[in-house]
């Protein structure tokens, strides 16, 4: 298992992803499997710093922290962020114009299953998905034609969430 605290600054998001992608890579997880972890990684944990922001008091010391944790199982990775907002992940409706809300619709497309628990005795909850070492998204690949174009998709994807 891997852990790995950040701090909810602009930054978490970055490296989570780089400490995704490495730690994958020490575990020769399969190359289009650190693909989807990475893009579902970035998505839980831009979720959890939002969240983490929300719960903040004026009374905060400088800004708090999440938990990424990710571990190996049985033909894929559990990946799972925690923040202190004890409110359950809402996947949103689906709006073309709207310039956020996509992650957890991502999430949900792209894992094998995802789900939430609170954290207790304290406030908050963790967010994980299970991703499949070797994915096999029906939509994905229909919608690109094969295993290859898949990560050039997941690729396109993740420069367009950048570019938001």
């Amino acid at each position: 298992m891997s852990e790995l605290t950040l701090a909810t600054t602009p930054s978490a998001v970055a490296w989570a992803r780089r400490h995704t992608v490495d730690v994958l890579q020490r575990w020769r997880f399969p190359d289009e499997g650190i693909e989807v972890a990475r893009l579902l990684v970035s998505e839980l944990t831009t979720n959890a710093i939002r969240h983490a922001q929300l719960s903040e008091t004026p009374e905060s010391a400088g800004p708090s922290t999440i938990l990424l944790k990710l571990w190996p199982i049985e033909g894929g990775i559990i990946l799972a962020v925690s923040d202190p907002d004890p409110r359950p992940p809402t996947p949103r409706a689906h709006d073309t114009s709207a310039t956020g809300g996509r992650g957890l619709v991502l999430v949900k497309t792209m894992a094998n299953r995802w789900g939430y628990s609170p954290t207790q005795p304290y406030p908050g909850k963790i967010v994980w998905a299970e991703v499949s070492a070797r994915p096999n998204n029906a939509l994905v690949e229909s919608a690109v034609g094969g295993r290859q174009a898949t990560s050039m998709l997941i690729g396109e994807i993740l420069t367009g969430l950048r570019e938001l």
